[in-house]
């Protein structure tokens, strides 16, 4: 099953999103990225696990979507892209200097994605903030390397995204799932 589960992740604004709603348009099946969903929704609540009020209870947050996310990309047939994965939680955390839970640590072991991963580069030229999206551009490439220290300690292969337009981007990411 993992060898069908691919991970787009990177630094925030990096164009990830944008790749993976235009490969949803070409027959993958896309799992959105959770943290904007917790945001969208704390925002909403007025809620505080946000990553601007509590760190620790949006990482919570973001590891039982992500759990339920993968159980939920069981059930479909097909190459499967994920925005972003349960790795991208452990490093969350690390950059924030918090604590790995154990679970949250034994879960981003065992519940394997493709041992490719495609890591968008921070990309200044696209580079935006927005409400979910709060970050500076230093935040931004901090994310970034946090990522890649995640992936790789976890056993990963990073492959990076080039910078050019999301049709080749998508193009790029279909010759090597399809490898």
């Amino acid at each position: 099953m993992s060898g069908r589960f691919h991970i787009i992740t990177g630094g925030p604004g990096s164009g990830k999103t944008t790749l993976i709603q235009f490969l949803s348009t070409q027959g993958f099946h896309c799992m959105p990225e959770t943290g904007r969903a917790i945001i969208i929704d704390e925002v909403a609540k007025d809620g505080s696990a946000s990553p601007w009020a509590d760190r620790a209870a949006f990482a919570a947050k973001m590891f039982t979507r992500e759990l339920h996310a993968y159980k939920e990309a069981g059930s479909l047939q097909g190459q499967v892209i994920f925005d972003r994965g349960l790795p991208d939680i452990v490093g969350y955390l690390q950059l924030c200097g918090l604590d790995v839970p154990v679970a949250l640590m034994h879960a981003a072991e065992v519940l394997r994605y493709a041992d490719r991963v495609f890591i968008a580069p921070h990309w200044p030229a696209i580079y935006e903030q927005d409400t979910e999206r709060q970050q500076s551009e230093d935040e931004a490439k901090a994310t970034f390397e946090a990522m890649v220290h995640a992936y790789t300690s976890l056993g990963y292969q990073l492959v990076h995204l080039p910078l050019v337009s999301v049709e080749k981007r998508a193009a790029f990411i279909r010759s090597r799932i399809d490898a």
